[in-house]
């Protein structure tokens, strides 16, 4: 059965990162967020620090869902989720993210 071995031969090399949009989707929509957020503090505009906030929490929805949904078995996941525990202020997503990274890093 070829199915039960190819999962291990992709483990070898790089992670493929295009396995994670959701992830990096999120971690781009949250920088633009906080970005947003923090030039509307700082020109005093409200319409600018709510559209930030907005994107920030919309960011961290889709965050929450893609690690949610992710398949724990495939490798290259631990990175991405080491960075959404940072971007959403999961200490708990943040070390199930450094666990499940590759030891070979």
């Amino acid at each position: 059965n070829m199915s039960s071995n190819s999962s291990q031969n992709q483990n070898q090399g790089q992670p493929r990162q295009q396995q994670q949009p959701g992830l990096v989707a999120g971690h781009a929509t949250y920088i633009k967020g906080a970005a947003e957020s923090a030039i509307g503090s700082a020109i005093g505009s409200h319409a600018w620090t709510t559209s930030g906030e907005q994107a920030k929490a919309s960011a961290k929805a889709s965050l929450k869902a893609a690690i949610e949904n992710r398949n724990p078995a495939t490798d290259g996941y631990g990175r991405a989720e080491e960075i959404a525990g940072r971007v959403t202020g999961c200490e708990g997503m943040r070390q199930e993210g450094a666990a499940s990274k590759p030891h070979s890093e």
